[in-house]
């Protein structure tokens, strides 16, 4: 069986010295289309903000990084307040411990002009595997498979005032 993604264990902390006016929250993805947000966080006039937001990502084997964009809920069609990329070989078996143990991480954002515009905290960690009792949540097959799967070879059905047999099978050429 071969491993397409791995599970991980993300807690936005919070941001300093971003330059920001209204709520601010941040997505976090890992090379693909899914992504995982925060929710709001203002900034009280300390130049801080707090999000703890505490999530699982999904990362495929072919990521080389995670991103973390900093992102104004007034302004959501621009371009992001800042953005930080973050090797995997940071956090993954480069040296940093093992893949397993909690690493809190600090990194500068970038704006889209490529200047400094604060720094995000944030933990990681490979997410455990669920224990063994812990019931786990599968994916519903498609309709076409699910009525498929409920049908076998020689069942027999009626179609009007006729009854047909079933043939279940795939197409070989």
């Amino acid at each position: 069986m071969t491993v397409r993604s791995r599970k991980l264990e993300i807690t936005v902390i919070s941001g300093e010295n971003i330059r920001v006016t209204e709520d601010a929250y941040v997505v976090v993805r890992a090379e693909s289309l899914s992504c995982c947000t925060t929710r709001t966080a203002k900034d009280d006039g300390t130049n801080f903000l707090s999000w703890n937001d505490k999530f699982l990502l999904e990362m495929p084997v072919h990521a080389r990084s995670i991103t973390f964009e900093v992102q104004c809920s007034k302004l959501k069609s621009f371009r992001p307040l800042g953005v930080a990329r973050i090797a995997a070989s940071d956090f993954l078996g480069g040296g940093a411990g093992p893949e397993n143990q909690l690493q809190q991480l600090s990194y500068g954002l970038r704006d889209w002009e490529g200047k400094r515009n604060g720094v995000i905290h944030f933990s990681v960690r490979v997410a455990p595997p669920p224990p063994p009792s812990t019931p786990v949540k599968k994916c519903l097959k498609p309709a076409v498979e699910q009525a498929v799967t409920r049908m076998g070879c020689g069942d027999r059905i009626k179609v009007g005032d006729k009854t047909k047999e079933v043939v279940v099978g795939v197409p070989f050429w």
